[in-house]
């Protein structure tokens, strides 16, 4: 099952909140301004390049940090957050008296453990001793299996990925799902495309390896050697995987198999030894995203020589477990994967590092903790107006399309009103007192913590399906939609300016977090989300005709995204970005309508010198502010289902009519577009 955020999850980590308890603003200053001049370049047309108008100052004055690989809206409430989050953390350190097994204890001893560098470094590689003690012991392919799938029950995800989940199509029902997986590079891409940065990062990923390999106590020719082959067998791996551009085919990737037949497929996996070393028993089917995968993964278990698997085992687990290693181990992933990958030049302080970890671990305790301190019980009763508001608008919307039937229009609004929102945090949170953290053992925190993940994952099997769950830690400046519950999510860390504020004026907050919801609302509906039903049923309840006007109407959408540039020349992929060039494009005309309906959308007063569409446009651009590092923004053309922020801000309004009369937009203008090709969806 696919799940559909708002930002891609290196932006979405954490979030502050910039309004007091009572509900006012706080923190900011006297001149403050909800649409600041300041931020904008007025010399550029807003018709020639509006993401340039709104931001243009901005990005001509803002340098990305040395620890930072992009900058703008979302890392600034991050930064803001980390602090917020520090208070706690240090509160939680200097209370003595913390009753054990409580959320302060157990945050506090967390962050404190992982803030011990002496005893980290100290410790060098000994933490992972246990785990290459086994993966040096295997003898044989079927104790190769084994080691794979414990690994898995510690919360890891060696060479393949598992999780459970609802099956799509039996959605009462929780079912063991496989994914590919197993590559030290992004995705499969990275081993084949012949562009100079790609053979670049090849050369420097197998320098990485070796170096990792060296430091786990190899010499530098055996390193080598090893590192060259553990790189061939990913390279097998990587040949038989899908691309991200694949991977949007939900119903590519249903593929439901009885346990029973696997072994005919995949000869060299035992699948009914496989699930029960997983500790998923008594399961007689189960979903496989990528059966290709798993075949070639058979024929490399067999035809791979035994030592290389356990080289290529011995050092993901050493690579994946870096960051939380000494220095030597986490400087090597930092210099790969941070500045290599990502063109970042430094790494953040460690104690942002570490709460990251904290919140990635044990988010529900650390979110109580937050939510309690920081967000104000009032902000999510005006969620709540302001999802409705949007929702009924929607709802118009789709009464007034041209192209669509009314059979399923009905479909559309029954999918549409049986939308279940979720703002802020849970009402159910995670009881972490299984969980044993102490304050001097960083790794064992994390491998504990995950343990219990895991173990919660895998006893949801023969169990009803919980739809109190949540996918984000209440501080995540994020919010999603999941399809198989019909579900739009908007933890805490998001209702904070420039998404959303009790003082500003509706045209800010519509632009802002309205867009957001719109966002949201419009993924149940986007190329991906329109296969699912009202109940969360992967399942067609279109009529064919409208199928094929929707299809056409979508690729209206991909092919004006396919023509924008980042760098000059490396194209957007409007096939990898669809669905959320959808959702902002639904998202600004569903917000806008809702906006229309208040007070101030139906006057035309002004606000330094802006009229209120003005305001609510300029405020959909500056969410959108940010600017990456070069090696980031290629990287993300190939990974992010999201379009670059100048596209997001600029690609719905080039569609978007109210914005031709706000600012004057005409004929010739770069942000015009005919209307024989501008995309008109929901």
């Amino acid at each position: 099952m696919y799940v559909a955020g708002l930002a891609i999850s290196t932006l979405g980590i954490a979030a502050c909140n910039n309004t007091s308890n009572d509900g006012t603003t706080a923190g900011k200053p006297k001149d403050f301004k909800f649409i600041d001049l300041a931020n904008m370049d007025t010399t550029i047309s807003p018709a020639e390049n509006f993401f340039l108008y709104a931001n243009g100052h901005w990005l001509k004055n803002t340098e990305i940090p040395g620890d930072q690989t992009r900058w703008g809206s979302f890392n600034l409430l991050n930064e803001e957050t980390m602090n917020n989050l520090d208070s706690i953390m240090q509160s939680a350190i200097s209370n003595t008296k913390a009753a054990k097994g409580s959320n302060e204890k157990m945050v506090g001893d967390f962050f404190k453990s992982g803030m011990d560098t002496a005893k980290i470094n100290a410790a060098g590689i000994t933490p992972m001793k246990p785990t290459l003690d086994r993966i040096n012991a295997i003898a044989n392919p079927t104790e190769l299996l084994k080691e794979i799938t414990l690994e898995h029950t510690q919360g890891f995800s060696p060479v393949f990925g598992f999780y459970v989940s609802p099956d799509d199509k039996d959605i009462t029902n929780q079912i063991c799902q496989f994914y590919q997986g197993g590559l030290g590079l992004s995705t499969k891409d990275d081993y084949f495309d012949k562009d100079k940065r790609s053979v670049e990062n090849r050369a420097a990923y197998l320098k990485y390896i070796q170096y990792i390999l060296v430091q786990m106590g190899q010499t530098e020719a055996d390193a080598h050697k090893n590192a060259q082959a553990i790189f061939n067998l990913e390279t097998k791996l990587a040949a038989n995987s899908l691309t991200p551009i694949e991977q949007r085919d939900p119903q590519k990737l249903y593929n439901k198999f009885a346990v029973k037949s696997l072994n005919t497929e995949t000869p060299n996996i035992d699948w009914s030894v496989l699930l029960q070393d997983l500790k998923a028993k008594g399961q007689d089917s189960v979903i496989i995203g990528m059966p290709q995968f798993f075949k070639a993964l058979s024929k490399e278990i067999k035809e791979t020589p035994l030592d290389t698997w356990k080289q290529y085992l011995a050092f993901h687990s050493v690579s994946g477990m870096a960051p939380f290693l000494s220095q030597n181990f986490s400087d090597l992933s930092f210099g790969f994967y941070g500045k290599t990958l990502s063109g970042q030049k430094e790494q953040q302080p460690r104690w942002k590092r570490v709460i990251r970890v904290v919140d990635g671990n044990i988010g529900d305790a650390l979110g109580q903790l937050y939510v309690k301190k920081y967000f104000p019980p009032d902000a999510k009763k005006r969620m709540d107006e302001l999802v409705k508001n949007l929702q009924s608008a929607f709802g118009e919307r789709i009464k007034d399309l041209d192209w669509m039937s009314d059979v399923t229009k009905q479909k559309a609004l029954a999918k549409l009103n049986a939308f279940t929102t979720k703002i802020a945090y849970p009402d159910k949170w995670k009881d972490y007192s299984s969980v044993t953290i102490t304050d001097d053992n960083y790794v064992q925190n994390v491998i504990n913590s995950s343990v219990y993940e895991y173990n919660r994952e895998i006893n949801k099997l023969g169990k009803p399906i919980d739809k109190s769950e949540w996918g984000m830690t209440p501080s995540t400046i994020n919010a999603y939609y999941n399809p198989g519950w019909n579900e739009i999510v908007f933890p805490a860390g998001i209702l904070q300016f420039p998404f959303f504020d009790f003082s500003a004026d509706d045209a800010v907050n519509y632009g802002g977090i309205g867009g957001v919801i719109g966002h949201e609302m419009t993924h149940g509906f986007d190329d991906q989300g329109a296969q699912y039903d009202a109940e969360g049923y992967l399942k067609n309840w279109w009529t064919p005709a409208d199928s094929s006007k929707f299809a056409g109407k979508t690729d209206v959408v991909r092919k004006q995204y396919d023509q924008y540039t980042v760098l000059d020349s490396v194209h957007v992929k409007g096939a990898l970005t669809l669905g959320e060039n959808l959702a902002d494009l639904g998202g600004i005309t569903i917000a806008y309508q809702a906006f229309k309906k208040t007070k101030q959308g139906q006057s035309n007063e002004k606000i330094d010198g802006f009229t209120p569409d003005q305001r609510f446009f300029l405020s959909w651009a500056q969410v959108w502010r940010s600017k990456s590092t070069p090696e980031r923004a290629q990287q993300l053309i190939n990974v992010d289902p999201h379009s670059p922020e100048q596209w997001r801000t600029n690609g719905p309004l080039s569609n978007f009519e109210p914005f031709y009369k706000a600012f004057n937009v005409k004929e010739g203008d770069k942000m015009w577009r005919p209307d024989s090709i501008r995309a008109k969806v929901w």
